[in-house]
């Protein structure tokens, strides 16, 4: 197995583009494919997660024309797509596998598989499936009950529709982008406790961008007509990734900066801005500005937070808390557990080889640094975020060992090259 070992580094200052957003870009590649005219996308994520995307749009006909890697025109089709495939593989990509079931289901002329890899076929969404069946689909399971691979063979048709917004908020972002193409107007209804709002807003946020238009009832109700049209807005720039800030955030923090994260700041959609908060309420000196965010360390103390709103980010406080005095707890993200991995099991785990005293809860950790860092080898569990989380384990006298690198490639086929650039 590949191993990276980092240790002792010193400084972490300069200026660092953020490459654009995992969740916007495979929003905004369905959004695209969706309108009746082409749009060009601008600053595109290309990574593991969209390459799976981009590869489903083309095996259902939709036209992509790359003028750099970054930069490419969706020639829209409307939502009529020119090929039917009879099956679909999106690998572990849970941003390509929850909208394109929920719009697969809106668009259907025949039946389609949806399946991944090992650990997508362990990831549940019954959730999603059952909302679209008492809409109108018709979605089987074709393996474990409640898990890809699926099945699809009947259209949705719209209605009355209830989702547990209580272990992802992906499947109301997916019911959200499909039922506008439904042949009935829906009324949406969402149970229980919905974590990751800020991905919900947007998910709205972006629909608004592409023609969609959508009541908001209440907090949990939507009102949405049918037969909309998806309508392209000529260009979509994709703003950087403020689940990725927060490595750089933290390791700005450790490293004493100054430095500059260039590609997100105040005037970002994605929720994940919220690291900024706590990161200052733990001790970081940061400042935001419109488009870029300066950072220039700061002395760390523990903290005890609902991370509800931020689950991706807020992973990067579990090891924050071995820098930090006193005790750190993380609380409120079951979702953890239904993620690239078990994060909660595999997170606690892993701090442990570094000499912390971890409790792991049903939906938190609570976390003890030790007085003096153990240096450890961390299993990634092909996890992009246990990868990046753990490199600031390098800012220790103790260094860190981490399995598997690669697995950045997910979402940051360069984060250490950059990481070995910044130091």
């Amino acid at each position: 197995m590949k191993t990276l070992t980092l240790k002792g580094l010193q400084r972490c200052r300069g200026s660092v583009d953020l490459p654009g957003s995992k969740s916007i870009a495979n929003r905004a590649l369905l959004m695209a494919a969706l309108a009746h005219e082409p749009t060009e996308i601008k600053h595109l994520l290309r990574s593991d997660d969209t390459e799976r995307m981009l590869e489903a749009l083309a095996a259902l006909g939709v036209k992509v024309c790359e003028s750099t890697t970054t930069q490419v025109t969706v020639v829209g089709c409307g939502g009529q797509w020119p090929l039917q495939p009879a099956s679909l593989y999106l690998g572990n990509a849970g941003t390509a596998m929850r909208p394109l079931t929920a719009v697969l289901a809106a668009t259907l002329a025949a039946p389609v598989l949806l399946t991944g890899d090992a650990r997508m076929q362990e990831r549940p969404i019954a959730d999603l499936v059952d909302a679209l069946d008492e809409g109108g689909a018709d979605i089987s399971y074709q393996n474990a009950l409640g898990y890809p691979p699926l099945l699809i063979s009947q259209r949705l048709q719209g209605g009355t529709i209830h989702v547990s917004g209580s272990a992802s908020s992906q499947y109301i972002s997916a019911l959200l982008m499909a039922l506008p193409l439904a042949p009935q107007a829906s009324r949406l209804v969402l149970t229980g406790d919905v974590v990751s709002w800020p991905y919900i807003e947007l998910t709205l946020t972006m629909l608004r961008d592409f023609g969609i238009k959508i009541i908001q009832v209440s907090q949990q109700e939507f009102h949405i007509e049918g037969q909309q049209q998806y309508q392209s807005p000529g260009e979509y720039w994709v703003e950087g990734d403020a689940s990725a800030a927060s490595y750089w955030l933290a390791a700005g923090v450790l490293g004493g900066g100054p430095l500059r994260i260039e590609g997100v700041g105040g005037k970002s959609i994605q929720g994940d801005i919220g690291f900024i908060a706590y990161l200052q309420q733990m001790g970081g000196k940061v400042t935001v500005h419109d488009e870029y965010i300066d950072v220039q360390g700061g002395q760390l103390h523990g903290i005890d937070a609902d991370f509800n709103a931020i689950p991706d980010a807020a992973m990067t406080f579990a090891t924050l808390a071995l820098f930090a005095k006193g005790r750190t707890a993380i609380r409120n993200v079951a979702n953890w557990r239904i993620k690239e991995t078990d994060r909660l099991h595999a997170m606690a785990t892993e701090l442990r080889k570094s000499g912390a005293v971890v409790e792991e809860g049903e939906d938190y950790l609570i976390i003890d640094p030790p007085e003096q860092l153990k240096a450890a080898q961390i299993a990634t569990y092909d996890d992009h975020r246990m990868a990046m989380c753990f490199s600031l384990l390098g800012f220790s006298d103790v260094g860190v060992t981490i399995e598997d690198p690669d697995c950045c490639a997910k979402t940051y086929p360069n984060y250490f090259s950059e990481l070995q650039r910044l130091t």
